[in-house]
């Protein structure tokens, strides 16, 4: 009894165990399917929204401003997209808080996730942008809205590799740029075409509103965002731009243009004035006449080339190189420039007067050219600006081959000026005049709004028959040497040489015929009456020129000023004032050997520079009555106030001594002048 009890105890407990064995098996299919409708759930539940404050933190915290989206979507794949709606990039403080920096409708980021899995590199071939809206605005200080400042105190590791970039597409973009510094408020309109294109489209942007408070209007056509990071495939570039009445087009390809690898562009600029070209170019220019240029642009070691430029300035030509330095805070600019004709009235420009002609200037210009002849003020006077002149540093070499204006006796130019900081040096400044030469050389250093002026100027060996030769009715021969020494300070070439101080030497040894109208050479406009009355025959032999002009406080004073022919003597006296560009001078003539028939006395010069009057003196008047009223009574007594007695020729010797002993503009100090490898003159 007691086996057979410890069987059945057995058999229970074995049937226990085989009933529990079967209800663990049907507890794994209830297991599996909850988890199954849990994934379920959370596939239809899911909302990709969830993780928006974290990307708004992450693209805060990488633009410096605050970001914020309405909606996340991502489409899982093999590449993933990734597209947020409503975008809003706030302003940073200082700009309005009620108007975003931007705003986007819908922005599509595609991702190769297989191309990161495997070598580690973000690969975006798509970047889809919807509607952009940008407001782009700057303080008078330079604080602009759209500087980017990272707010993150990590970054990326300097070995990671960049983000390869493909396709960018752009639909109705749009940005406004107000800039009160640089007077601008523009519109521009952005988007994408030409998808099906190779490269997969290229950008176009449009603008117009105002630049340098000047229209602007203006089409730019570059080449896909692909491109730019292609360092095997040139970006086209293809850009026209009309600021106010300036034009300029570039047109070409850039190599590897996110690294500035080279260029191949065709630039032109067309104007009526250089000087507008400042707040297209960054460096300041004088006034030109109408101008059209044409050269290529290049990107060379940091440097922007424009090379194998030419064009006219007005009617002159121009070719050459400039180039600058892209990366220095303050431009650095090299030209090399050469015209084969140039008119000087051109150049005006450069020493503060108006450019051009009454038939090549702009409108401006004409009015200006007309406005002068009027006041008769033949000093340039508009101000030189201190502040442009240090806006850059620039070193140039200039020349001119030949100079074509019938009024000025000078054949060709040769300049070398540097302008460091706003100091200004010209050395040289020449001109070539028949077998000799002008030479020059200029020292102008900025003090306050003013320059501190010092020029140095040297006749040397000056052909009298190529100074006649401008003319166009005088001859002769001779030989004119002499200098300038001028110390001064002002804004202006007239308030320059109105404050100036030092003193002009001139003198002229001749030999030949040379017309009795040479006294023209001093600025007169003596008509053949007069000269007739004085007794001067229309030929005559030149003997000596010596003019002696001290100029103190803007007053040049005529020490000596003596013309000695083979008939006559004529002698200078009186003032310019170089402040109120007027001159009251006398011109007395006396006949060198016992002549009858002619009227001794001075001939006065008053007025302004431009526009003087021309009178005789009392002297030459009331001889010139007598002889008619004695001619009516008896004629052979009319010649009695006609004859003079000869006063020799010994005072042309006399005043060449004293004139050498004490000059006005005595000789410089022996100090050596460093001149910059510039141009140099040719020979003949």
């Amino acid at each position: 009894m007691a086996v057979d009890q410890t069987a059945s105890g057995n058999n229970r407990a074995s049937g226990s165990s085989g009933a529990g064995r079967p209800r663990r098996r049907r507890i794994w299919p209830w297991i599996l399917g909850v988890f199954a409708v849990a994934i379920i759930l959370l596939v239809a539940l899911w909302d990709w929204d969830w993780f928006i404050p974290l990307v708004d933190s992450r693209a805060s915290s990488a633009l410096g401003h605050k970001v914020t989206m309405q909606h996340l979507h991502v489409r899982l794949g093999r590449t993933t997209v990734v597209t947020a709606d409503g975008v809003r990039v706030d302003n940073p403080e200082g700009f309005p808080a009620d108007q975003p920096l931007a705003q986007i409708d819908h922005l599509g980021i595609s991702v190769a996730v297989m191309s990161y899995i495997r070598n580690q590199v973000i690969d975006i071939p798509l970047i889809n942008v919807d509607h952009p809206v940008i407001d782009a605005l700057a303080h008078q200080d330079g604080s602009a809205n759209w500087t980017m400042k990272s707010q993150s105190g990590s970054s990326s590791s300097s070995a990671s590799k960049p983000p390869r970039l493909g396709l960018l597409r752009i639909h109705d973009g749009h940005v406004h740029v107000v800039d009160p510094k640089l007077r601008t408020d523009m519109n521009l309109q952005v988007h994408t075409a030409g998808y099906r294109d190779p490269d997969g489209g290229h950008i176009v942007v449009t603008a117009d509103g105002t630049y340098a408070h000047q229209p602007i209007t203006g089409r730019f056509i570059g080449g896909a965002l692909l491109t730019l990071q292609d360092r095997g495939r040139p970006y086209p570039v293809d850009l026209h731009v009309a600021n106010g009445p300036t034009h300029v087009s570039l047109e070409g390809e850039i190599d590897q243009p996110l690294t500035f690898g080279g260029a191949r562009l065709k630039l032109v600029f067309t104007g009526p004035d250089m000087a507008l070209l400042l707040p297209l170019t960054g460096v300041p220019i004088p006034h030109t006449p109408p101008f059209k240029v044409t050269g290529n642009l290049d990107y060379q070691n940091r440097r922007i080339v424009f090379d194998k430029f030419h064009g006219t300035v007005g009617s002159s030509d121009l070719e050459g190189r400039i180039a600058g330095d892209a990366q220095s805070k303050v431009p650095d600019i090299k030209a090399d420039l050469s015209s084969q004709r140039v008119d000087l009235n051109d150049l005006a420009g450069f020493i503060g007067g108006t450019p051009g002609t009454a038939k090549t200037g702009n409108v401006q210009q004409k009015q200006e050219i007309a406005a002068s002849k009027t006041s008769g003020n033949i000093l340039p006077d508009q101000k030189f600006s201190v502040p442009k002149l240090r806006a850059a540093n620039v070193h140039l070499t200039y020349r001119g081959e030949h100079i074509e204006n019938k009024y000025v006796p000078l054949d060709n130019i040769v300049v070398a000026m540097d302008i460091v900081d706003g100091h200004i040096t010209l050395h040289p400044l020449d001109f070539k005049v028949g077998t000799g030469s002008i030479d020059s050389n200029l020292d102008l250093q900025p003090s306050g709004e003013d320059l501190r002026t010092k020029a140095d100027v040297k006749f040397r060996h000056v052909d009298l028959s190529r100074i006649l030769q401008a003319t166009h009715a005088f001859h002769g021969d001779g030989v004119l040497g002499g200098q300038a020494d001028i110390t001064t300070t002002g804004s202006s070439v007239a308030s320059m040489l109105g404050n100036g101080n030092g003193g002009v030497t001139m003198v002229i040894s001749g030999n030949g015929d040379i017309s009795a109208l040479l006294h023209d050479i001093a600025g007169l406009e003596v008509g053949n009456a007069i000269l007739s009355a004085l007794g001067l025959p229309n030929r005559a032999s030149l003997r000596c020129f010596i003019a002696d002009m001290p100029l103190h406080d803007g007053i040049l004073s005529m020490k000596t000023f003596l013309l000695q022919t083979s008939e006559a003597r004529s002698i200078g006296r009186g003032t310019i004032d170089l402040k109120n560009q007027t001159l009251d001078y006398s011109l007395t003539t006396r006949s060198s050997h016992f002549s009858i028939g002619s009227l001794p006395g001075p001939i006065n010069v008053t007025g302004k520079l431009g526009s003087p009057s021309i009178r005789p003196g009392a002297e030459v008047v009331a001889r010139a009555g007598a002889a008619v009223g004695l001619g009516v009574l008896l004629v052979p007594l009319a010649i009695l106030p006609t004859i003079q007695l000869g006063v020799g020729e010994g005072a042309c010797t006399d005043a060449l001594q004293k004139t050498e002993a004490a000059p006005a503009a005595p000789p410089p100090a022996a100090v050596p002048v460093h001149r910059r490898h510039g141009p140099q003159r040719k020979a003949g």
